[in-house]
């Protein structure tokens, strides 16, 4: 495969395992309250925070999955139950904005951009593993820059993405991000059960054999 074929495959793994439309609801359900700038300034740690996390997971994951002891498999168990979690609020209408104090929105800018935005919602056991086994089966200097590039210009598909997510809640209106946020949070259940299912998966393989 020539060089553009590789990264655009590259590309296309990455933001389908990133899903854009699973991450859209919840950012703009926990950043309702925030102002446009604020919004902004959310996104752009939570894109920032995952791309260290998938350059750092690209290049050492394997040897630290190794030495702590963990599993992609874990990680997608843990992950999945914190979608679900998610999804469900969502479904039920019980994930509403947060009223954010004038003090306090720096922190919680800061705490929402890590968590849940950053990591697991756009790094999420999908990506991380995509990014460790692409790393793994780079051969030259070049198709593990092919890596790193298709994650940078994923990041900065997404990110384009949810700065223009903001103007839809106005067009929506209040009724429309009600029923978006249910139908969102529905979506969410359901790949937070296949992340599960697929993380569970290895252990009950290895009870049956």
């Amino acid at each position: 495969m020539d060089n553009f074929t590789t990264i655009l495959l590259y590309f296309t793994s990455f933001l389908t395992l990133m899903n854009p439309m699973g991450i859209m609801p919840v950012f703009l359900t926990m950043t309702s309250e925030l102002s446009k700038r604020e919004r902004r300034k959310t996104a752009l740690k939570a894109i920032i925070t995952a791309a260290f996390v998938l350059i750092l997971f690209a290049f050492l994951g394997e040897y630290m999955f190794k030495f702590f002891g963990i599993s992609v498999a874990g990680l997608q168990v843990v992950g999945g139950v914190i979608f679900f979690i998610m999804g469900y609020d969502m479904l039920n209408a019980r994930l509403s904005p947060m009223k954010v104090r004038a003090e306090d929105v720096e922190k919680y800018v800061d705490d929402i951009s890590i968590t849940p935005l950053g990591i697991p919602m756009i790094a999420g056991p999908g990506a991380i593993t995509n990014a460790i086994v692409l790393m793994g089966e780079s051969k030259s200097y070049l198709d593990s820059s092919l890596v790193i590039a298709s994650i940078i210009l994923v990041l900065t598909t997404l990110i384009i993405i949810l700065f223009g997510a903001v103007g839809i809640t106005k067009f929506l209106g209040d009724k429309g991000n009600k029923i978006m946020m249910k139908l969102m949070g529905l979506i969410v259940m359901v790949i937070a059960v296949e992340f599960f299912f697929a993380g569970i998966k290895p252990y009950i393989q290895a009870i049956i054999n």
